[in-house]
């Protein structure tokens, strides 16, 4: 059975909406994952740094 015109449409701007709204969560996805690499990287070079001045003092 044909779909109206106006069904149509809709259909098309729902499929729109919908493919905008993953992408969205995918992109939010994509963003977390380097915030908590970034926080990860940051950590190892604070403790590096720690263990580094640590080892400065002691020889002092």
């Amino acid at each position: 059975m044909p779909q109206s015109k106006s069904r149509q449409q809709a259909e098309i701007a729902f499929d729109r909406v919908q493919s905008q709204f993953f992408a969205r969560g995918q992109a939010v996805e994509e963003l977390q994952t380097e915030e908590q690499a970034r926080q990860a990287k940051t950590q190892r070079l604070r403790d590096a740094r720690l263990a580094r001045d640590e080892a400065r003092d002691q020889t002092r």
